[in-house]
């Protein structure tokens, strides 16, 4: 396993070492700071790579949205008939040139760097420090005694008795798992399109996702050393930021940032709303009884 993973500790640790051989004449060679801003480096520099997965990403979603009435539609017809469902939603997708499993290319993508960079840490963190890819001595040595807020970054929350490296840990580990909490709340609350009642089970699942994937980081952090939950921290951060400005600037149609953009666009080019035509069928008020929908009045945007 070591040695098919080899070329990707000496990409991890190329990065690494170089971005801290810059950055060492101004912090120091030892300093923690050299070698957390490595990392958070390294985060940089892999989330520009996978911008065009991020892009597929969106698209998919989104062709995903537009498809639901015919999954609704294909669910139904062939409910007692999984194999002839799943075919047919398989039809689907390739009709429309679109993956279901797109949305998780981003993580798929990053899991090896996160194994490669978690390898290269949890080694440097040994004793005797144990160097992989293009570390040298010099560099483990270096990289397991520098410290952030005093906490060694080779350091793990179960793995030393310090306290300082345990509040270090816990920070970063709270930290990681409100980003998480905050950037599917923010998909959810304004980046896909309003759900109904049909729509259950999608928006069941956004709920586990919304609730599950903290709770997960929260547990799992414990054992990542330090430099680890720096680099999970500031790919999360990335990853509420790059949303954020997207769900903003280009948001999903029908999605209440759509709505909001398009209020936005209309009032500023001061376009008046058009009124709503009346409904040819009545509908029943809270009591039951039946009445007439109200025309909406016109207002000006």
């Amino acid at each position: 396993m070591g040695s098919i993973l080899n070329p990707l500790y000496i990409v991890v640790s190329w990065v690494i070492v170089t971005i801290h051989d810059f950055l060492g004449p101004i912090f120091g060679k030892d300093s923690g700071v050299s070698w957390s801003l490595a990392i958070v480096g390294l985060v940089i520099l892999i989330r520009i790579i996978l911008i065009p997965l991020f892009v597929k990403q969106i698209k998919s979603q989104r062709a995903l949205t537009a498809l639901q009435p015919h999954m609704k539609e294909i669910q139904k017809k062939y409910k007692d008939d999984r194999q002839k469902q799943s075919e047919e939603m398989m039809k689907l997708y390739k009709e429309h040139k679109t993956n279901p499993l797109a949305s998780c290319f981003p993580i798929l993508a990053q899991a090896p760097i996160f194994f490669a960079l978690f390898t290269v840490l949890n080694g440097i963190g040994k004793n005797p420090p144990i160097k992989h890819g293009v570390l040298t001595q010099e560099d483990v040595v270096s990289a397991a005694n520098a410290t952030l807020f005093g906490a060694p970054i080779s350091q793990t929350f179960l793995g030393s008795d310090i306290t300082i490296v345990k509040v270090v840990t816990v920070i970063l580990i709270a930290f990681m798992s409100l980003t998480t909490f905050t950037t599917q709340r923010q998909l959810m609350l304004k980046g896909m399109p309003k759900m109904d009642s049909s729509n259950n089970m999608m928006l069941q699942q956004q709920k586990i996702m919304l609730y599950a994937f903290p709770v997960i980081f929260a547990i799992s952090g414990v054992n990542f050393p330090i430099g680890v939950l720096i680099y999970w921290s500031t790919t999360n951060l990335w990853t509420w930021g790059q949303q954020y400005y997207v769900i903003k600037r280009n948001p999903t149609p029908g999605s209440p940032a759509f709505e909001e953009l398009a209020r936005k666009k209309a009032k500023k080019s001061g376009v008046v709303e058009s009124p709503v035509e009346e409904s040819a069928e009545p509908v029943e008020d809270l009591k039951g009884q039946r009445k007439q929908p109200k025309k909406k009045k016109k207002r000006n945007r």
